[in-house]
């Protein structure tokens, strides 16, 4: 039933964001996608939410080319609702995935920030978490 309720979720925030995602490249028949999955508690969803967008996403800026393109390829779903446990699930989507790109949050904050402030970030990110990040890799089908 929880697949089925992310399955829809993912489904119906593509479908959302389908205007988004034609102005970049997405995954081609064959070629592999990642979904993960962090489920955040209730409490810290506006910590959260900052530390993605305010942190997170707004250091990107400061990475190389490389790095640079994980992010534009990567895009975050943000819950409409609460999960049965009151808890909060967003997804990332990484479409296609970039053979050998550095997708490590801790890696990218340590990149943007250096070590002490990435240690300081990392701790509120894990602090917000309310369980083990799930992630699914998979492969696009045909159109």
């Amino acid at each position: 039933m929880k697949v089925l309720l992310i399955a829809t979720l993912v489904f119906g925030m593509l479908v959302s964001y389908s205007g988004n995602a034609q102005s970049r490249s997405m995954a081609k028949q064959g070629e592999k996608v990642w979904v993960f999955v962090n489920t955040i508690k209730a409490d810290k969803r506006q910590q959260f939410e900052q530390f993605l967008h305010e942190v997170f996403w707004k250091g990107a800026e400061k990475l190389n080319a490389e790095d640079k393109k994980v992010f534009k390829q990567t895009r975050v779903l943000h819950p409409t609702a609460a999960e049965a446990d009151g808890n909060y699930s967003y997804l990332f989507v990484m479409d296609p995935v970039i053979e050998g790109g550095d997708y490590d949050i801790e890696s990218l904050l340590k990149k943007m920030y250096g070590q002490a402030k990435a240690s300081e970030y990392i701790k509120v990110f894990e602090d917000a978490s309310a369980g083990e990040q799930k992630g699914y890799l998979l492969t696009q089908s045909q159109d």
